[in-house]
């Protein structure tokens, strides 16, 4: 159980430190913005909630096969995971940011691919991860096309 709270405070600490340092400010807050565009309080909530199930799933894997492919793949989410903010709002490059999102996204299903015959679990904890990163894709999009 030592491992899981490392993974889960690691996980959700790291994404906050990265959310908190990485904010989106006022140059955010002047792009044209798509209709669909949550509110702003949504994101480090839905963040924190999958940060958690993200942190469980690496646990799992880890447990199982600390040096397997599928924990590559989740090395891999969460360093692009970890990336796009910095690349978004602290360098604002918002087709860089897409193409993280691409990858990440990549990754994810692999993962998810990888995981379904070993751990259901694991790859379960993914899928709500999987659907958000795709629409923060189109998201994304959209507010490269409008800017």
């Amino acid at each position: 159980m030592l491992q899981l709270l490392v993974f889960v405070v690691a996980v959700v600490g790291i994404g906050w430190l990265i959310g908190a340092t990485n904010l989106p400010g006022p140059w955010y807050a002047e792009l044209a913005k798509p209709s669909f565009v949550p509110p702003n309080w949504a994101f480090p909530v839905a963040w924190t909630m999958l940060y958690i199930l993200i942190a469980v799933a690496g646990w799992r894997t880890f447990r199982r096969e600390p040096r397997g492919k599928a924990m590559a793949f989740w090395i891999a989410q969460i360093a692009l995971n970890f990336a796009w903010s910095p690349v978004m709002f602290t360098w604002h490059q918002i087709g860089a940011a897409l193409a993280i999102l691409s990858g990440l996204f990549a990754t994810i299903v692999v993962y998810i691919g990888l995981e379904l015959p070993r751990d259901r679990l694991a790859a379960a904890l993914f899928v709500p991860y999987a659907a958000w990163v795709a629409f923060a894709g189109v998201l994304n999009a959209a507010i490269w096309r409008l800017n």
